[in-house]
């Protein structure tokens, strides 16, 4: 169980009696993982934020820590700090809460820009420098973040700096009734049900395998034009003061080459592309007066620069040609490529 498809369907499946109606942020948060990114999780309170970063924590195995984030934390409550030991004279380093594989930063918008830049470094460069001395974060490493939308009391925005650097943004919504029915029934039947009721699905081996695999996976010149004429697009749209950076541009290619793996594919397809639109760009693209006092929403305008977007043509190629296409051990396609005309 080392395929991208394989690896997600398990943690869907460990993580299924907790997580309810959430299948997106879960496929994003799987997504993040093979491609070693970070996801920011936006939504009022009590809808489970935390519940499911915990969740899939536990589903893959991987070292957890949880920081709640307060005005007063200062960066060494994160990254850790040499402490004096009065017996023996020396100073021995203390590590921090970053020093996990998956690091669950809660209520980030209520730390100071001074502590959040504290994770500046550990989210790009998976070290942490404390004193002068640089350190390796365990590999993989993933940060998640929550944020609650409504509180404007105590917070503090996050700078463009810090949103640019997580690779997806989910909105956590308040659930259906149908599923808020599951989850009052699954409830009424085991009052203590949580997070720590999930079990390992997979290995750190399959999830590395799972990873290299969406490295395998083509993507087509079409669907790299198409990839950039959306980001431009952004940077020019009227209703945007700033668009998409570059490293969106980047978010975009890795993600569409996890989602195609996940879906079993060996090359990206258009669709790909459209559905990581919004975890790609809403966090990262800027208003501008006018949109917010007509107040025209960042997720609209973004549908409208992408429907304002020509796709590749349907009659475009999007799967390797049979001379690039990577072989399994038989001597077949290493993934069905037959291309589909919709992916579902």
């Amino acid at each position: 169980m080392s395929s991208p498809a394989a690896v997600y369907e398990a943690i869907r499946e460990a993580t299924s009696d907790v997580v309810v109606g959430n299948e997106a942020v879960l496929e994003g948060l799987t997504i993040a993982l093979l491609t070693d990114g970070h996801v920011l999780l936006e939504g009022v309170p009590g809808v489970a934020k935390t519940t499911i970063a915990n969740a899939f924590s536990r589903a893959i195995g991987l070292s957890y820590s949880r920081i709640q984030m307060t005005p007063d934390m200062v960066p060494a409550d994160i990254s850790g700090t040499n402490v004096y030991q009065q017996g023996t004279g020396e100073f021995i380093l203390r590590k921090g809460p970053i020093f996990a594989n998956l690091v669950v930063v809660d209520e980030i918008n209520r730390a100071t820009p001074k502590t959040q830049s504290a994770l500046l470094e550990a989210m790009e460069e998976s070290t942490v420098t404390i004193e002068r001395e640089t350190l390796a974060l365990p590999q993989p490493f993933m940060v998640v973040a929550t944020q609650n939308p409504i509180e404007m009391e105590g917070v503090f925005e996050l700078p463009e700096a810090q949103r640019d650097r997580f690779q997806l943004k989910y909105t956590v919504d308040v659930p259906e009734r149908a599923d808020e029915r599951t989850v009052l029934d699954r409830f009424d039947e085991t009052p203590a049900l949580g997070a720590e009721d999930v079990t390992q699905a997979v290995e750190t081996s399959e999830i590395q395998a799972a990873s290299d695999a969406v490295t395998d996976v083509f993507v087509a010149d079409p669907v790299k034009e198409y990839i950039l004429d959306i980001v431009a697009e952004t940077r020019s749209a009227s209703a945007l003061r700033y668009g998409g950076s570059p490293r969106a541009t980047l978010a975009f290619l890795a993600g569409s080459k996890a989602r195609a793996a996940i879906r079993g594919r060996s090359y990206v397809i258009p669709d790909d592309v459209k559905a990581l639109a919004e975890p790609v760009l809403v966090h990262r693209v800027i208003r501008t007066t006018d949109a917010e006092l007509s107040d025209r929403t960042v997720t609209e305008i973004i549908q409208a620069v992408v429907d304002g977007v020509s796709p590749p043509s349907a009659d475009a190629s999007f799967a390797e040609t049979a001379e690039r296409q990577p072989q399994a051990a038989d001597g077949g396609p290493a993934v069905d490529d037959q291309q589909p005309d919709i992916d579902g």
